[in-house]
């Protein structure tokens, strides 16, 4: 398989990633293979590279995480959900003893991860917030950690920080980089690039895009990282389906026409919610009154589709919701639809009752727009 140019595109790299070079009589695009066995024959098992059972290898999950790597500059091991991906990437790089750095202010099931199944494993486990790691990493205080996990921009509240140098200060401590990316996906931000030894995604979001499959991914180009990590899904059985799969590496060709509406739906919605006198704390890291405006300008490659906000209480989020016909109510992001979340619901995050996350879909920009101001203006006594 040849990589893509460099050169290209982020439209032609996301409809061309994975593809093996062009045979007569084959088809376009690869078909998904639904099996779990294959025939062995009178040879060994595996041998000259054959599959043998699907937990630890299969031609569609290769074809998929072809695709990721080649966007994420490394090589891809898919994993059945986001969360499978950040459970193997901790477990199969530290160990009991090992003092591992996760986000404060991240996705929160990665912080129950933390709370209820490393530290009864024997991890030391630490938590920082995003906007605080560079501090702690240039006081030298990652000495003695084995790993450091960063999510950037972070979820919900969209913080983002230094990549470089927080993986130029975990390489002088001896620790490993993961970063979480998947709010950002590999058009949004390339970790690997950036000096991280790892790269994660939960590839239900944005990278795939439609709200209607469960998968994730680990990308590294270390070679010992991803021999462990392999070991660890095949050892675990974390591993996608073959439909998954093959449905994620068809939903990626359309990532850079997704995230381009996405994005211009942020923006407005963005500065709409600023705007409005009953909206506070909006946070969107493209917009010049952002904190993390210039960092995200210099370390991403474009905007991605998500924005916070706060509105006064519990109640005016649900007469948003009520008042809306383009913003529905569900959790995830990166879908096609626009959806809002109010995260303090779930209790993980600490954030207040009317903490909303917006996440913009693909519709047209004007409609988004115009039909969340109403809801607004409802919501909030303004019509």
């Amino acid at each position: 398989m040849s990589e893509l140019p460099e050169a290209w595109g982020d439209g032609t790299r996301s409809v061309r990633a994975g593809e093996e070079p062009a045979r007569p009589g084959a088809p376009l695009r690869p078909s998904p293979v639904f099996a779990a066995p294959f025939h062995l024959g009178d040879r060994p098992p595996r041998a000259g590279g054959a599959d043998a059972y699907a937990r630890t290898e299969h031609p569609t999950l290769r074809a998929f995480e072809a695709a990721v790597g080649e966007l994420d500059g490394g090589r891809c091991l898919s994993f059945a959900t986001g969360m499978a991906a950040i459970t193997a990437a901790l477990m199969a790089c530290a160990g009991a003893g090992d003092r591992v750095v996760l986000p404060a202010d991240g996705y929160y099931t990665t912080r129950l991860l933390g709370r209820e199944e490393l530290d009864r494993l024997g991890l030391r486990v630490e938590y920082v917030p995003t906007p605080e790691i560079e501090g702690v990493a240039a006081r030298g205080e990652l000495r003695g950690a084995r790993l450091v996990l960063l999510e950037t921009p972070s979820n919900p509240q969209l913080d983002v920080c230094d990549v470089v140098a927080v993986a130029e200060a975990a390489r002088d401590a001896g620790a490993l980089l993961a970063v979480d990316n998947t709010t950002a996906t590999p058009l949004g931000q390339r970790p690997l690039a950036l000096g991280a030894d790892l790269t994660i995604g939960a590839d239900t979001k944005a990278l795939t895009g439609h709200s209607d499959l469960l998968l994730g991914h680990v990308s590294t180009t270390d070679d010992a990282v991803y021999a462990r990590l392999k070991s660890w899904r095949d050892h675990t059985g974390a591993t996608p389906g073959p439909f998954e799969a093959w449905l994620g590496h068809r939903s990626m060709a359309t990532l850079d026409l997704r995230l381009t509406r996405q994005a211009d739906n942020a923006r407005a919605v963005a500065e709409l919610l600023a705007a409005h006198p009953g909206v506070t704390g909006v946070r969107w890291p493209w917009r010049p009154q952002d904190p993390s405006f210039a960092l995200a300008s210099r370390q991403m490659a474009r905007p991605v589709g998500v924005v916070s906000a706060v509105l006064p209480d519990a109640a005016a989020v649900a007469r948003l919701v009520a008042a809306s016909r383009l913003w529905a109510a569900a959790t995830s992001f990166g879908g096609l639809h626009s959806t809002l979340d109010r995260r303090a619901q779930w209790g993980g995050d600490a954030v207040p009752p009317g903490f909303v996350r917006f996440s913009c879909g693909i519709e047209d920009t004007a409609d988004v727009v115009t039909d969340l101001a109403t809801a607004l203006d409802t919501a909030l006594g303004q019509a």
